[in-house]
């Protein structure tokens, strides 16, 4: 195996351009067509002492949830704890892969799996099972790459065919596993040649008339080119009209930053609060009540830290939002605002959705090496 097949199942597993624009996800350190020879370690900090952990366990490589490198590195020296990382990995022949938002953005990934915890009664929580209708608090985009615009030309009906098909045969009307997708509809189309052209029907200074179809095909921004030049030298017209439209992305319902939850069945915050205990194996959940403790149905979720969306999560009607981390500034607005606040620790509402991360890589990966969850990994913080 290769570092390549590495990246290869992550994308299948969080696709990386479902992550935030501010982040730093994808392949940090290492060469994507290297050997990967050693087990590859999961982690949610890539601390020192994980560090250590895999080159005792001679690794190959790292995946590690929260990115290495955030702020450029002027010096690989030792004098951070950055540099002291990077600089051992790239010693030790360890390559480090980050998929941050993007493994919280795709379906199944980390939010989903919050999700599937907080709307299951206790112990009650199965994998891929979420007890309530549950969609990104902002969707994410994505769909077929192949069709990002379309091309609209005009042309008369004894010639479509042979149009049609050099476009097809350029990159145009791919959809999915279809190819030659297309959509024609008759009418009149009018033109006055000019002296100086050749116009394929028609006389200089008279008003042609002619049946043509409308032909609408889509395709992707980089096959553009070629088909407007393949339209150009197949179309029967010495200058052949076309259009090109710019098509809105497809949003994705079930990708995207954050969740909105409505449960199956309302909850107090005392038993999302109980849920979460059990979910994430923590004794102390902290909450921020507004007014009486009296069943909701609409939650808000965001693993990590998510007091940048708690607005969106109000505006979309959510009464309770459940993340890692806030601000007490952030806390005192919600509030004031009228949405309770649940917050279970930054990586506490991350670090249990290793075992589901091994347990996908194990079935999309080759099974030539071994996946190790780290055990120098955990919360640093101590709470008395």
């Amino acid at each position: 195996m290769i570092v390549q097949d590495l990246m290869n199942a992550m994308e299948t597993i969080a696709p990386l351009k479902h992550a935030e624009s501010w982040d730093r996800v994808g392949l940090q350190l290492g060469v994507p067509e290297r050997a990967l020879g050693g087990p590859i370690m999961l982690t949610i900090d890539l601390t020192e002492e994980v560090l250590d952990e895999a080159i005792r366990a001679r690794c190959g490589a790292v995946i590690a949830y929260h990115p290495v490198i955030w702020n450029p590195l002027k010096t690989l020296t030792d004098s951070t704890h950055t540099e002291r990382i990077i600089r051992g990995a790239a010693e030790s022949g360890l390559a480090i892969f980050t998929p941050h938002t993007a493994l919280d953005a795709a379906p199944g990934g980390v939010t989903d799996w919050l999700c599937e915890g907080i709307s299951a009664k206790r112990g009650e929580a199965r994998e891929g099972v979420i007890a309530g209708d549950c969609r990104a608090l902002s969707a994410g985009t994505g769909g077929d790459p192949s069709r990002e615009v379309k091309v609209v030309t005009f042309v008369p009906e004894d010639e479509l065919d042979q149009v049609r098909n050099a476009l097809a045969s350029a990159g145009a009307g791919g959809i999915g596993n279809y190819r030659v997708c297309s959509f024609t509809s008759p009418g009149e189309g009018t033109f006055l040649p000019q002296e100086g052209a050749d116009p394929a029907i028609g006389e200089i200074g008279s008003l042609a008339r002619v049946q043509e179809s409308r032909l609408e095909m889509v395709c992707a921004k980089r096959a553009l080119p070629l088909v407007i030049e393949t339209l150009k030298r197949f179309h029967p017209y010495e200058e052949p009209a076309f259009d090109i439209y710019e098509l809105v992305p497809e949003p994705l319902r079930t990708s995207g930053p954050g969740r909105r939850l409505m449960l199956d069945q309302p909850a107090t915050v005392g038993d999302l609060v109980a849920r979460l205990k059990m979910h994430l194996d923590r004794t102390r959940i902290r909450y921020a009540l507004v007014g009486d403790d009296v069943p909701v149905r609409t939650i808000g979720v965001v693993p990590g830290s998510g007091g940048s969306m708690v607005d969106l999560a109000r505006s979309e009607g959510c009464d309770v939002f459940i993340t890692g981390e806030m601000t007490h500034h952030e806390i005192s607005a919600a509030r004031q605002a009228g949405i309770s606040i649940l917050l279970a620790g930054h990586t506490n509402t991350e670090r249990g959705y290793l075992p589901r991360l091994k347990a996908k890589l194990e079935q999309t990966l080759p099974k030539s090496n071994e996946i190790l969850i780290s055990k120098e990994d955990r919360d640093r913080i101590t709470v008395g």
